[in-house]
């Protein structure tokens, strides 16, 4: 367990699950949730597993999750409150990022249906 504590994090993305994944060796440590509509990416919810808190690995999944978000062509909505926390403290994605709108909010609610 030590071992998988240590280990590198590293984050991909799940288009099938619609998320991206940060996992640390074999094991998933969290994720991040994403709808797409059109040339939006709207996040809307993030979790990392409580025994890895404090690593700082939210902040290490929602940025490549940005900034893959960014490379390929799409805006980012931040519905989910640590990505929108993120954004508060990382002016570099100022110019790539949308206002929480109702029809974003409903595209997430019809998604979950």
């Amino acid at each position: 367990m030590s071992d998988e504590l240590d280990a590198q994090p590293e984050v991909t993305p799940d288009h099938d699950l619609r998320r991206y994944e940060i996992r640390v060796g074999d094991a998933t440590a969290g994720f991040t949730q994403f709808i797409d509509s059109g040339d939006q990416r709207i996040f809307f919810h993030t979790e990392i597993e409580e025994r890895y808190a404090g690593r700082g690995l939210a902040g290490t999944l929602i940025r490549a999750a940005l900034d893959d978000t960014v490379a390929h062509g799409k805006r980012i909505v931040p519905i989910c409150p640590f990505v929108a926390g993120f954004l508060d403290k990382h002016d570099d994605f100022k110019g790539f990022v949308d206002a929480v709108t109702p029809a974003a909010q409903q595209v997430v609610i019809e998604s979950q249906r």
